[in-house]
């Protein structure tokens, strides 16, 4: 692959990438993502020290440390769409040499660990669970633009949840890291999450709108693929696991459960269910 031309990678006028407005050595090799651009600084108001802030569109961005080791915590907004600019943004920082245009040919791996929020789909799973995703199903259309290698079990849970549901396409279906799953999530649901392509209608919410699907809630909670229940739904993390199997880093999602759909019910305090997590994810990075 020769230089990569000014239109495809596009940087800014000091050398940083154009939507996170970051430089290479703005990079510590773990990374944790929110959508909720105030939730970064809920995170780093626990560092020992805070050496850098960035904040350009919903992308804000805190460097510091915590026990004397160099954390990223970036803000993403909602949806795969900002997934997609956020992990190709930081592979290009980590991987590319921006003053050449090249590609390293030695990969810099990262470590990203997304906390966020979701809303259960199993009775069973109470309101303040913390949820780690095992796998994650992607309902929207990011990866129809891109050549995503899946194993043969994703495959075939991708097509049987289309016929279960009666989804005009056919669903991607990625696992996370096994590796940080198991450093960061002891003790915590491992559950499979579903990503939408947007909070109402995708997740089977109607307001004023009717549904194409009225079922989907349903259909979901039942789902099983040889004892793969569906646990939760977001709109992110599909596109997490997607972008990272191809750019080739270790990713995983954290969830707080704060709402329970088939029980209708909503926290009364999301914040301090989401603190805890944070507490918990510090703590043991």
């Amino acid at each position: 692959m020769g230089k990569i031309p000014e239109s495809e990678l596009v940087l800014n006028k000091d050398g940083s990438v154009y939507h996170l407005n970051l430089l290479p050595k703005h990079l510590s090799d773990t990374i944790i993502a929110v959508g909720d651009p105030s939730r970064v600084y809920k995170i780093s108001q626990y560092f020992d020290e805070l050496e850098f802030e960035m904040n350009r569109r919903e992308f804000i961005t805190h460097i510091g440390t915590y026990r004397g080791k160099r954390l990223t915590v970036i803000s993403t907004g909602m949806g795969t769409d900002n997934i997609e600019i956020f992990l190709t943004e930081l592979d290009a920082l980590a991987n590319i040499d921006l003053k050449k245009r090249e590609v390293k040919e030695k990969k810099r791996k990262l470590k990203i660990i997304r906390v966020g929020t979701s809303g259960a789909l199993q009775e069973e799973i109470p309101l303040g669970t913390h949820l780690v995703s095992d796998h994650a199903v992607g309902l929207d259309t990011l990866m129809f633009f891109y050549n995503l290698p899946q194993e043969k079990h994703e495959l075939e849970t991708a097509a049987q949840l289309q016929e279960q549901v009666g989804l005009p396409f056919k669903p991607y279906v990625v696992r996370g890291s096994q590796s940080l799953l198991e450093k960061l999530g002891e003790g915590m649901v491992v559950g499979n999450t579903v990503t939408c392509p947007g909070f109402y209608a995708p997740q089977g919410r109607k307001i004023r709108l009717g549904l194409t699907y009225p079922k989907l809630l349903e259909k979901l909670c039942y789902f099983n693929n040889n004892g793969m229940w569906l646990t939760n739904f977001e709109m992110e993390t599909a596109g997490y696991y997607a972008m990272g199997r191809m750019l080739g880093h270790e990713i995983i999602s954290i969830n707080a459960i704060i709402a329970n759909r088939p029980r209708n019910r909503f926290s009364k305090n999301p914040a301090k269910i989401v603190d805890s997590l944070i507490r918990k994810v510090l703590d043991r990075i």
